[in-house]
């Protein structure tokens, strides 16, 4: 009986998950997932890669995984990308894949402020394998009993195609950045049943935060010391989804080349969804050559609980193609967190 009611809670819970987008750790590492209006922000050509491994500890598996690129033409004040994103759930059985097409447009406000614009346009591939999952229909919670076959109670559609659009905008200037976005503008068709109807809510996300130079020290290379750039930044992360809403609060400390971060997610209400969810540590590495290297951690703090979900890994690696010429580089670096 206890197997059979634990069976129900995560099918509850998976199925909620499958409503809602994956909440990645390092959202400044992932930018365009993060907002459109940060494709070409960097004012270069970026390459970078996501992959976060969710409750490693549970007996099924929650893995996502994003890859872009993006690149600044400063002709026309313009940036242009592409980002392909996916997420696999093991125990539904379904995969999600999503790639897309960035534009962005930047606009100076002032000597040292700008606002950028993005948006995104998207082919969704939604598809589930039915014939290996029990349904929750079929199961006799007062005998303990399976009724039938993996899928034999299932009638719909496994897979689903559809359009998608993302928008945001994004304001920086020396010190601070402040950003809005809207996933999921066309709503797209999430169910795979064949008499019900249930699209996909618009995710709402406000983040911004403000760096805070520190004293610079020196980097002994052998022969002679070069200067070693130190800041603190903090910042938030807002997002809600539906009847989802969730509160990313930390700060990220910059000691040439290595990035240390604390973040706390949760929101604690009094209500009955809570989402005190997680700490989450990062160490990250920017090397000179443009290529940067992350690493975080997610200790849950939720009615999970650590031991039982194991909590959560993510990775992250970019390269910037940024020049050495220090004259050709036509805007200031973003204030914001680097992961």
């Amino acid at each position: 009986m206890k197997k059979i009611l634990l069976f129900l809670s995560l099918f509850y819970l998976c199925t909620s998950l499958s409503a809602q987008d994956i909440q990645y750790s390092q959202y400044y590492a992932n930018p365009i997932y993060l907002n459109p209006a940060f494709t070409g922000s960097t004012s270069m050509s970026r390459v970078g890669v996501n992959f976060r491994n969710q409750w490693p500890a549970l007996d099924q598996s929650f893995v996502a995984y994003t890859a872009y690129f993006d690149h600044f033409e400063e002709r026309i004040n313009s940036g242009f990308g592409l980002i392909f994103h996916g997420a696999q759930e093991s125990f539904t059985q379904t995969n999600v894949n999503e790639i897309g097409l960035v534009y962005s447009y930047r606009l100076k406000i002032s000597e040292s402020s700008y606002i950028q614009a993005g948006f995104q346009g998207s082919f969704v591939a939604r598809d589930a394998f039915f014939d290996r999952v029990i349904l929750g229909t079929q199961l006799n919670i007062d005998t303990g009993l399976i009724n039938g076959s993996p899928g034999e109670a299932f009638e719909g559609d496994s897979r689903i195609r559809s359009a998608d659009a993302h928008a945001g905008l994004l304001y920086y200037g020396k010190k601070s950045w402040f950003g809005f976005s809207a996933a999921h503008l066309l709503s797209p068709e999430i169910s795979y049943l064949a008499d019900n109807t249930n699209q996909l809510p618009v995710k709402y996300s406000i983040h911004g935060g403000h760096r805070f130079d520190l004293a610079p020290g020196d980097i002994n290379e052998y022969f002679n010391n070069t200067n070693q750039k130190r800041s603190v930044a903090v910042g938030f992360n807002y997002k809600q989804q539906g009847q989802f809403s969730q509160l990313d609060l930390g700060a990220e400390f910059f000691f040439e080349p290595l990035v240390l971060g604390f973040w706390y997610r949760g929101l604690p209400t009094k209500y009955e969804l809570p989402n005190n969810e997680s700490l989450i540590f990062l160490l990250g590495v920017n090397l000179p050559s443009g290529l940067e290297l992350g690493y975080s951690f997610d200790y849950a703090i939720s009615k999970l609980g650590f031991l039982s979900s194991g909590g959560a890994h993510e990775l992250s690696v970019r390269y910037i193609f940024s020049s050495k010429d220090p004259r050709k580089r036509y805007y200031p670096e973003l204030p914001s967190f680097r992961y």
